[in-house]
């Protein structure tokens, strides 16, 4: 029996209130050919053993990435992930934990939630961290709103260096808002002049660092400009990683630090779930969305965990949140923080080292190729290189050999022609000399 508890004088009741004609108009902004003319054909049922084979059979047509030389990064990393984190995540108390309603009774979650904010709070340099976010797009979505809120401005100035995707969730989230966005072009040499875009207006700069393409920024003058008036600076990172050799962003001057989470501890999964990390300084810390954990003594004097400030909209009257974010990755953040546990301080720099000896290696070899161009100066463990030759199409040539040479551009900046011959590169410290090897030897053949 369908459940439809509406009548259709409660749903023409609630057009009105809204001021919609009927329920099309509030796919509006869906266009046309996307929507569907009628009700899908779906085939008829089947055995569950029959459906199995069929699935199976799809699955099968995947590359996984660590079947072939992988070279794919743009924002999502395959790094090692220990096996001990896999064990420890699935233990029952942790696996089927959810969100503490009743904080205080959940020690060991409020526990793990701390000890990942420290985590946060000392790789970005910064005061405080809260218990993470769904994934580093809508961290920065957040962060962008949470300096509209500091500086009573609305006008974001996003560098050309910042993820596609993350600008794109940007601009959804203060759309209806009615926020100014100014996103510069892309910059794929590493040369751009924020600072020029920085004026009286500005609520916020939004500099990725290691960007899109790989360049690596100085954050210092850019924080400088921005404080000078009144702005903040958010920074952004793709690749936790790297900030075990970077210097830290809060060390740079950055106000608000966001970013993805996922090298650490969490495998690519076609996209998700992922983990978003976000720090900023403690004078910022009641306009900070999400939730925050707190250590303090109980009624025995011993040590005990509280949930201290949580400002999502489920947790107080709505008007005073700072967030409508109803999920913290809590899983995923468990996955990062028992990861980073295993390395420490000397074991993420030594993998840092390794990510970006692999990355430097590949590129030399790569840009010694007749007609490849490197556009990086610097670099961590991703660069971005021009080729003779349309990226998109030499990508799936190579894929076609087995072989995921990186993302084009131009798939994630369409229109814009100037990207068509970009290619973007990650390489990691999964990527062996063989790997490396083969890389080189098909794009030379590609490339003839």
């Amino acid at each position: 029996m369908r459940y439809l508890p509406l009548s259709e004088a409660d749903r023409s009741e609630m057009l009105a209130a809204i001021g919609a004609a009927s329920i099309d108009d509030l796919f509006a902004d869906l266009p046309p050919q996307k929507r569907l003319a009628a009700l899908p054909k779906l085939p008829p049922h089947a055995s569950e053993q029959a459906v199995a084979r069929r699935l199976g059979a799809l699955a099968a047509k995947n590359m996984p990435a660590g079947s072939v030389p992988f070279f794919v990064g743009a924002g999502a990393y395959r790094h090692h992930i220990p096996a001990t984190v896999d064990h420890l995540i699935q233990r029952s108390e942790f696996l089927t934990s959810y969100t503490p309603y009743q904080p205080e009774i959940a020690q060991g979650t409020l526990q793990v939630l701390f000890e990942f904010q420290t985590q946060v709070a000392r790789l970005t340099g910064m005061e405080v961290a809260n218990a993470s976010m769904y994934d580093g797009s809508t961290a920065l979505a957040e962060a962008v709103l949470m300096a509209h809120r500091i500086t009573r401005r609305d006008r974001a100035v996003l560098s050309g260096g910042v993820h596609p995707h993350y600008r794109g969730v940007v601009e959804t989230v203060t759309r209806f808002p009615g926020h100014a966005v100014e996103s510069l072009p892309p910059d794929i040499s590493g040369t751009e002049d924020i600072l020029a875009a920085i004026d009286e207006s500005t609520s916020c700069v939004v500099v990725q660092s290691p960007s899109f393409y790989g360049h690596l920024y100085d954050l210092k003058p850019i924080a400088e400009k921005a404080h000078a008036v009144g702005a903040l600076l958010i920074a952004v990172f793709t690749e936790v990683v790297s900030l075990g050799l970077i210097e830290p962003p809060g060390a740079q001057g950055a106000d608000i630090v966001v970013g993805e989470g996922q090298s650490l501890g969490n495998p690519l999964s076609f996209g998700g779930p992922y983990v978003g990390l976000f720090a900023t300084r403690q004078k910022h810390v009641r306009q900070m969305p999400g939730r925050l954990c707190g250590e303090t003594i109980d009624a025995d004097g011993k040590r005990a965990f509280v949930l201290t400030l949580s400002t999502r909209e489920q947790h107080i009257r709505r008007e005073k949140a700072t967030s409508n974010i109803c999920t913290n990755a809590g899983l995923c953040s468990l996955a990062f923080s028992i990861h980073l546990t295993l390395l420490g301080g000397i074991g993420l720099e030594r993998l840092a080292r390794v990510n970006h000896a692999n990355a430097v290696r590949l590129a030399d070899q790569l840009a010694a190729l007749p007609g490849v161009e490197l556009l990086n100066r610097a670099f961590f463990n991703e660069f971005a290189l021009r080729l003779p030759k349309n990226a998109a199409a030499v990508v799936e040539a190579l894929a076609g050999r087995g072989i995921l040479a990186g993302v084009p551009a131009s798939r994630l900046e369409p229109n814009r022609p100037e990207l068509d011959n970009v290619l973007v590169i990650a390489a990691t410290e999964v990527n062996t000399e063989e790997d490396r090897a083969t890389l080189t030897a098909a794009l030379r053949e590609a490339l003839a």
